[in-house]
């Protein structure tokens, strides 16, 4: 199973569209995930229309309209494999940590708002296994980063796989 991974794509306010090669991987993915912070309804739509599956989550710029159609905290399984989407994480010191108290039922975390790409793994707690926080970047705005970014994954025989954080 391959994954898109992207967040903070803020269309149209900082890019009039998914770079060319966002869409590709729409098209070559089995599941879209995106963590928040779209701004317009129009890109939620396109991407629904597109995509063979989507995992979406609202961000804090997005208003009333795709919070209506979006959840906080997106969820699903996928070949085994609990996964979380949301928008904010908060601050880096200290995440993992959060995190894994947060979300105890969840094998994958995904991401967004920083637009900083992050890759982690939180150490296995008593009762439970390890968290795997995926915050992809963006494609449309690099803020302070050196590169607009995305992450494809794949899931195979029940674990997250290939992650791979890619830069345009």
């Amino acid at each position: 199973m391959r994954l898109l991974l992207i967040s903070d794509t803020h269309v149209p306010t900082r890019a009039r569209d998914l770079p060319d090669r966002v869409w590709d991987e729409v098209d070559a993915a089995d599941v879209v995930i995106h963590a928040g912070d779209w701004m317009d309804v129009a890109l939620l739509d396109a991407l629904e229309d597109r995509a063979t599956r989507l995992l979406a989550c609202w961000g804090n710029n997005d208003g009333p309209e795709l919070r209506d159609r979006l959840p906080e905290v997106a969820r699903a399984t996928l070949d085994g494999v609990r996964i979380a989407v949301t928008h904010e994480a908060g601050a880096s010191p200290g995440r993992e940590r959060r995190m894994a108290r947060a979300y105890p039922d969840t094998d994958v975390l995904v991401f967004g708002h920083s637009h900083i790409p992050w890759d982690t793994t939180t150490p296995a707690a008593s009762g439970a296994g390890e968290l795997r926080l995926l915050n992809p970047g963006s494609p449309t705005d690099r803020r302070r980063q050196p590169h607009h970014t995305y992450m494809t994954a794949a899931i195979t025989g029940g674990a997250l796989r290939d992650v791979t954080l890619h830069t345009l």
